[in-house]
């Protein structure tokens, strides 16, 4: 799968894009604040960032291929800088940052509660993070076999993604981590299959878990078809969090 593809044609979906201005909005971003976009991937959402008016534009990733393809679509952009680098370790001194946005990368992060440890080391105490993290535990669709839709979720839960039911802890995280939380919590609906399966990958998951001896290709095979045929609907839980450092 050509993970940057995907990740732009995710992002230009009118429900993306909708809820990606939702999160910029509750950054509330003003000039000369510095912003930190942690796993910002391709850079989608760079430019968007800077074009607040922040003074500075920080995007972290782990992922060589994401930082070279970052960097150049913001070669042209000074007050963009992109680093290499591990949301667990972050390359950012101490209370460097303003505001900060976290979007669905703590399902790719095996212990999450160090990516909320070192938001709370380089936010200044008046600073805010925005968090947005999908539960892979509550995918759910119609039409087609509850079971079969019951085996991918659990292959996609045990094989796929490392941390996958990790948007229901946000909350627990970040309150240990020292940050007060303000919770939102969504169920984003996908009525065209095509899209939803572009996104949450029904069909990809199928076929690994068939290889994997965890579905029946029939079984399989059956379950694609229903839901390709006629009416869809896929839906999740999304867990938006606005964070700020509270009083230690």
């Amino acid at each position: 799968m050509d993970a940057i593809g995907y990740m732009d044609r995710a992002a230009a979906l009118d429900d993306a894009r909708a809820y990606k201005l939702r999160l910029l909005d509750a950054l509330d971003v003003r000039r000369r604040h510095t912003v930190l976009d942690v796993g910002c991937g391709p850079g989608t959402d760079l430019l968007d960032l800077a074009a607040t008016g922040a003074e500075w534009v920080i995007g972290i990733d782990a992922d060589p291929l994401m930082v070279a393809e970052a960097r150049h679509r913001t070669e042209e952009y000074p007050a963009v800088a992109v680093h290499l680098g591990d949301a667990r370790t972050m390359p950012v001194a101490d209370k460097m940052v303003d505001r900060a946005r976290v979007d669905r990368v703590l399902h790719y992060v095996p212990d999450p509660e160090n990516v909320f440890a070192e938001l709370r080391r380089v936010v200044k105490d008046d600073g805010v993070v925005v968090v947005a993290q999908p539960d892979w535990d509550t995918i759910t669709v119609d039409p087609g076999d509850v079971r079969a839709n019951r085996k991918v979720r659990e292959f996609v839960c045990d094989h796929v993604v490392t941390n996958a039911t990790v948007g229901r802890r946000v909350v627990r995280l970040a309150e240990d981590a020292g940050f007060t939380v303000d919770l939102r919590i969504t169920t984003p609906v996908l009525r065209d299959f095509a899209d939803a399966d572009d996104i949450l990958g029904l069909s990809r998951n199928a076929e690994r878990a068939v290889r994997a001896g965890q579905l029946d290709a029939d079984e399989a095979a059956s379950w694609l078809h229903d839901l390709a045929v006629g009416r869809f609907l896929a839906t999740f839980m999304l867990f938006t969090a606005v964070l700020r450092p509270g009083t230690r």
